[in-house]
């Protein structure tokens, strides 16, 4: 292995092991060895949260491994963020997007990820946090001018919302203006279909591939 494929396996293991402090050295020894911050993200970090995410479906992890291993992604992000906006700067704006966790909702793992990857790709992201009611999304997407919003519900109990928020916008006469992009454990491409959302992402890269071809750009 190169020495840039075992710092990439080190980023990936601090996630897994949700070693918060090393997870952002290591991001900052990353940048200053010249390594491009989407690949530390996407190969290292990213690989990292989503094998804790499985290992969590498996039941080999509970909650406090998965919150450990959210807030090493978080640590490292707050490092590479300021690196991802230069190079989204260089590369020119692909379009702006609005994000949140639906309203009822206050997991956000996911949803940090693809506005994290969004933002790595080129886009303006407005990130609302989560438990978000379906009028703010719409009114905050409405106030930025923004080309899409992208709803995230984790739970089954939530994912109703999602449905909302599409009629939401219909009942304001605002459906045609913004693309939905809708994602999540329990959402998949029919669930998107079903409530009339433009297009659904199984995981970060898949849903970055989404708002670029819902924009014309890829």
């Amino acid at each position: 292995m190169s020495a840039k494929d075992d710092l990439l396996a080190l980023m990936r293991s601090s996630v897994i092991d949700g070693d918060a402090g090393r997870a952002e050295q290591l991001a900052r020894d990353g940048l200053a060895a010249g390594l491009d911050p989407l690949e530390a993200i996407e190969k290292g970090y990213a690989a990292g949260i989503q094998e804790v995410g499985t290992l969590w479906e498996q039941g080999e992890y509970f909650l406090p491994e998965l919150v450990a291993g959210a807030e090493s992604m978080k640590r490292a992000m707050a490092v590479l963020g300021p690196a991802l906006s230069a190079s989204a700067r260089e590369a020119g704006r692909l379009g702006r997007a609005v994000i949140g966790t639906i309203e009822g909702d206050i997991h956000d793992i996911g949803k940090n990820l693809v506005g994290a990857m969004l933002q790595a790709h080129g886009f303006e992201v407005v990130d609302l946090g989560a438990d978000v009611q379906v009028d703010r999304f719409i009114d905050r997407a409405e106030a930025e001018g923004a080309d899409l919003i992208c709803a995230s519900a984790l739970l089954t109990t939530t994912l109703f919302n999602q449905k909302r928020l599409v009629e939401r916008l219909r009942e304001r006469n605002l459906r045609s203006r913004f693309k939905v992009l809708v994602g999540g454990a329990p959402a998949n491409h029919a669930w998107a279909e079903a409530i009339g959302a433009d297009g659904y992402g199984e995981n970060a890269l898949a849903a970055v591939r989404a708002a670029k071809k819902l924009l014309g750009r890829g």
